[in-house]
């Protein structure tokens, strides 16, 4: 059996469905005969699956500005997937990016509000114009 399942966020009753917002899966149950032919299944190895972190949106929470501006001493939203900072090692942590120098500003671990795999919430730190 399938089973269709429709994923986003509806901000009335009455929306309709709208493809830049929401998708459209199904999901599957197996039944006797699918079960009995995935013995016949061939498969065949494509590669390595892309699995690093993606950052969907950065929101300045002072200025309300998304994937724009910074304010530093003050609260900035990240969300993605795979975000959650763990381990001590140098290389682990927020870092900010001087694209001109490369040269980088880390953020104290005492200034992570929120580490969740799907959002980070940090105190942005003082940071040279440009960053």
């Amino acid at each position: 059996t399938a089973m269709p399942m429709i994923r986003g966020v509806f901000l009335n009753p009455n929306e309709t469905f709208d493809p830049q917002r929401h998708t459209l899966q199904f999901h599957f149950t197996q039944g006797d005969l699918m079960r009995r032919e995935i013995e016949s299944v061939e498969v065949e190895i494509m590669g390595v699956a892309e699995t690093g972190l993606t950052i969907g949106q950065v929101e300045d929470m002072k200025s309300r500005t998304v994937n724009d501006r910074l304010t530093p001493g003050f609260n900035l939203r990240v969300t993605g997937t795979k975000l959650r900072v763990v381990g001590d090692k140098p290389g682990v942590g927020i870092f900010f990016r001087e694209t001109a120098t490369n040269t980088a500003t880390r953020v104290d671990e005492g200034d992570i509000v929120i580490n969740n795999p799907s959002e980070l919430m940090i105190i942005i730190p003082a940071l040279p114009v440009g960053t």
